[in-house]
């Protein structure tokens, strides 16, 4: 069986090597800048005018929604908008109380806080988070026995900016603690075409037209996605058609790529198959096919899975995995005999 690599495919939504930091380019700097989520970027500039018309903080935001959509981006667009700094981590990173307690204290007035996969962080590290978020002050206990002592030290008001692709993972008390929840959705095809030419025009990059929306097509809805395909297209261009990208210069990168008119790369099409090959289109358990192609059942759940059902190929079951008739026909399988559910292969 042949090895997969889900660690640096160029469809995987979560930053994998070669992605940029948080000094990217191609991260717009303000609202007007920000291409697509158009009603969460409406209702963010309302908070965000208010905010500044009364000269308070902005109320803390939960940003939530599928990876690769640009949670870290508008932090750094809330920062700008309100013209203060930002502070970034993450929620697996801040082990203790006390690494908390020292980013909040080094806050200064009017600060954003961005914490990523913030349904990460600790029970111990939330409780401090509480009162820091309500009351601005967090209460610190040092020292043992008759020599503990405690503090309270008041903080500047702040706006924390929660970002988590599990909303649901995170606890009521914190999740209420939000004033501003905002959702991001998968993109159009037509949107991610102007970001891509968007990226192309800051990386000085000749695209045409067709050539972006090909990109954006094959994108699964995600600007991450697409602007490192629109990198990688960039090197075939720029030994096939003289730099510039055009339709068909994107077409026979992309398919040298393996990445089909849909987004699906080599390892979709594989487990795909697999299903019907092996077991006759399902059901099938998560952990036997998992065995059967050689891979963590834990990267299937949550690396493969969630577009293959986003776009009706693959369907979750009580039985097991099973895939769909939309599948089997986008992948030329004969569709599965009423009488037996065998599928012919081609």
């Amino acid at each position: 069986m042949e090895d997969f690599d889900f660690e640096n495919r160029i469809v995987s939504p979560t930053e994998i090597m070669g992605d940029s930091d948080s000094d990217n380019p191609l991260r717009p700097k303000t609202l007007d800048d920000y291409i697509g989520q158009e009603r969460a970027k409406q209702n963010l500039a309302v908070f965000i005018e208010a905010a500044k018309q009364r000269n308070e903080s902005l109320d803390h935001v939960l940003l939530y929604g599928p990876p690769g959509l640009g949670k870290t981006t508008l932090s750094g667009i809330i920062a700008n908008e309100l013209r203060v700094n930002l502070r970034i981590t993450s929620g697996p990173a801040i082990e203790k109380p006390g690494d908390l307690a020292a980013i909040l204290t080094n806050l200064n007035e009017g600060d954003v806080l961005f914490i990523d996969e913030i349904h990460r962080i600790s029970r111990a590290v939330e409780e401090i988070l509480y009162p820091a978020m309500e009351d601005f002050a967090i209460d610190i206990v040092t020292g043992k026995g008759q020599m503990a002592a405690s503090y309270h030290l008041p903080l500047p008001h702040f706006t924390l900016v929660g970002a988590t692709t599990r909303a649901g993972q995170l606890t009521a008390p914190l999740r209420d603690r939000f004033g501003v929840s905002l959702r991001l959705e998968l993109y159009t095809p037509e949107q991610l075409a102007r970001i891509v030419t968007r990226s192309a025009s800051i990386l000085n990059i000749p695209i045409e037209t067709d050539g972006a929306l090909e990109i954006a097509s094959r994108s699964r809805g995600t600007p991450r996605i697409a602007n490192r395909m629109l990198k990688r297209v960039r090197d075939f261009a720029q030994v096939m058609s003289d730099g510039i990208i055009t339709l068909e210069t994107a077409q026979t990168a992309l398919e040298r790529l393996e990445i089909d008119e849909l987004g699906l790369d080599a390892n979709d099409r594989r487990m795909l198959t697999a299903i019907v090959k092996f077991y006759r289109g399902g059901p099938v358990g998560l952990e036997t096919l998992a065995a059967a192609i050689g891979e963590e059942a834990v990267t299937i759940e949550d690396v493969i899975e969630p577009y293959l059902m986003q776009i009706g190929f693959l369907n979750r079951t009580p039985r097991g995995r099973c895939i769909t008739k939309a599948a089997c026909l986008h992948m030329g399988f004969d569709l599965p005999d009423a009488q037996d559910g065998q599928i012919k292969f081609e």
